[in-house]
C-alpha cells in the first residue's frame, strides 16, 4: 500500500472537498479495522474453545500436540512471560489466574502441579502453548508460582499430573470428539498439614488446605463441564517435599539392544541405561544422563544432547 500523503484534499486546485458524511464513514471503517488482527478476525474478545493443534516447530525442535488425559511427568517449571491478548485456546491471559502453558497437551486441561522442592501443590488450568525453552516442562503464571512457594523467578522442580476424569469432562463439554473414557487410577494418600498463606499474597484470605487431592467439585460430582470455572479457586495442598535429582532423559525403548545403541552414541556425555519397572514394556529401558548437579548443569547437558541429534532429550526429575 503506498504511503498516505500528508495534505488536505481541499488544498489541491480543481479537487472537490469530500462531504462531511463521507469522512464519518471513513472514520467508522478505520475503527472497525483497528479491532481486527492481521488475520482479519477479532483479536480482543475471549472465545474459549477446545484445541489440540497441528505439529509445530519451536527453537528448532518439532512438537506434536496430542490428547494425553492420563499424562504425568516431571521437569523444570518457569514463569510465564508478561503478555497481553489471548491464550492458545482463546482465553484471556491473566497472570493472576491459576493457569499454565504446555507444549503438547490438549487445551484446556486440568492438572495438579506440585513443587517438589516445597511440597506445595495447586490445581491449574492448562490453556496455552509453551514454554519455548526446551529445558522447561511447563510455564506457570505469577500467581501460580507464588502459591507453590517459588520465589525469585528461578526454575523450580515440579511434577505435573493431568486430572483425567475432569479433563475429559471439560473437553467433551467444549466440543472435543467423543473418546473412550478410562477410569482414573486411585490417588495415593498423602500427609497434609495446615499451610499459612504465602507472604504478601494478595488473595490470601481465600486460601485453604484440603485433606485430599485437588479436584474441581462441580466436575467431580457429575455436574456439567461448563461448571468448571475459567478462573479456578485458590487452593494449596501441602505434601512431603521430594526435590529429587535432575537428569537428562534421552529416550525410552522396548528392547535393551536399541537402548544400548543410544547409550554408546552418548557415552561421552555419561549416558547410562536403566530399567524402568513402572513403565510399560514399550518403555522399559531408559537412556539418561545424571544425576546432574544443578539447573545450570542440566541445561548445559541438555544442550549437548540436542547438539548430538537427540531431539527428544529433556530434563526430568527423579522424585522417588
Amino acid at each position: 500500500m503506498p504511503a498516505a500523503r500528508n495534505h488536505d484534499a481541499s488544498a489541491v486546485p480543481g479537487r472537490r472537498q469530500r462531504p462531511r458524511a463521507w469522512r464519518c464513514v471513513l472514520l467508522v471503517l478505520a475503527a472497525a479495522l483497528a479491532g481486527c488482527d492481521t488475520h482479519g478476525g477479532p483479536s480482543s474478545l475471549p472465545a474459549p474453545h477446545y484445541v489440540v493443534g497441528e505439529p509445530y516447530e519451536a527453537g528448532g525442535i518439532w512438537r506434536y500436540p496430542r490428547e494425553q488425559f492420563a499424562y504425568t511427568d516431571t521437569g523444570l517449571a518457569m514463569l510465564a512471560g508478561n503478555q497481553s491478548g489471548l491464550t492458545a485456546d482463546g482465553e484471556a491471559f491473566d497472570q493472576g489466574a491459576l493457569a499454565a502453558a504446555h507444549r503438547t497437551l490438549q487445551l484446556p486441561a486440568l492438572a495438579r502441579v506440585t513443587n517438589l522442592q516445597t511440597g506445595r501443590a495447586v490445581l491449574v488450568r492448562v490453556n496455552d502453548r509453551g514454554p519455548a525453552e526446551p529445558g522447561r516442562l511447563i510455564a506457570v503464571t505469577r500467581r501460580t508460582a507464588e502459591l507453590l512457594g517459588a520465589s525469585g523467578g528461578s526454575p523450580f522442580r515440579v511434577r505435573v499430573d493431568v486430572l483425567e476424569t475432569e479433563s475429559r469432562q471439560l473437553a467433551t463439554g467444549m466440543g472435543a470428539p467423543t473418546t473412550l473414557a478410562v477410569s482414573a487410577a486411585p490417588v495415593d494418600t498423602v500427609q497434609t498439614e495446615s499451610l499459612p498463606p504465602p507472604a504478601g499474597a494478595v488473595q490470601s484470605g481465600r486460601l485453604r488446605v484440603a485433606a485430599t487431592g485437588p479436584v474441581v467439585a462441580a466436575a467431580a460430582t457429575g455436574a456439567g463441564p461448563a461448571d468448571v470455572p475459567l478462573r479456578l479457586p485458590e487452593q494449596v495442598w501441602q505434601t512431603v517435599p521430594s526435590p529429587g535429582s535432575l537428569y537428562v532423559e534421552c529416550g525410552s525403548f522396548a528392547r535393551l539392544q536399541y537402548a544400548s545403541v543410544m547409550q554408546r552414541r552418548l557415552a561421552a556425555l555419561g549416558a547410562r541405561v536403566s530399567t524402568d519397572t513402572g513403565s510399560s514394556r514399550d518403555f522399559a529401558y531408559r537412556v539418561r544422563i545424571g544425576p546432574l548437579r544443578d539447573t545450570a548443569d542440566a541445561d548445559a547437558t541438555l544442550d549437548r544432547a540436542l547438539a548430538a541429534g537427540v531431539s527428544d532429550a529433556r530434563i526430568t526429575v527423579d522424585d522417588f
